[in-house]
């Protein structure tokens, strides 16, 4: 296994750990999921582009007579890259205490204010940072508010 094929599979590992976390421990970290709601998708250009390249990388491995591995391993990272960016539904996972949001716990107590923007974006102001959050259906928005209110 040469250099590359050792950092292709550890991009693997990487991204498969993240699907474990993202689909099967972060639903049930932090108590029973009160509400789950389902977030547009960002930076679509950008994935386009990474899949792009890794075709360009798995063609030339392929007219190039490169190691099979290598050719396995490309295509099992386009797979996953695809997946990722276009397959899996960005969630937000409301619990009793707090919510998920990009896989990063924010406890209710730390939101200081809420707006609503003109697009119907939610916009969260915590102690440093504001979350952006772009549902996909705008009765989520109502949703998000109801359980709010009910958990605190």
């Amino acid at each position: 296994m040469t250099l590359t094929d050792g950092l292709i599979a550890l991009c693997i590992a990487a991204l498969l750990l993240f699907a474990l976390y993202d689909e099967a421990i972060l639903p049930r970290r932090k108590g029973p999921t009160r509400l789950r709601v389902a977030l547009r998708r960002r930076h679509k250009i950008d994935s386009l582009i990474f899949i792009g390249l890794l075709g360009i990388l798995l063609w030339n491995n392929v007219t190039h007579q490169g190691e099979q591995l290598t050719t396995t391993l490309l295509m099992v990272l386009c797979f996953l890259a695809f997946w990722l960016f276009w397959l899996r539904r960005p969630t937000l996972l409301m619990k009793d205490k707090g919510l998920f949001y990009a896989g990063v716990w924010v406890a209710y107590e730390r939101i200081q204010s809420m707006n609503l923007s003109e697009d119907g974006i939610l916009v969260m102001q915590l102690e440093q940072r504001r979350l952006l959050i772009a549902v996909q259906q705008l009765d989520d928005l109502e949703r998000i508010y109801t359980t709010l209110v009910e958990a605190r």
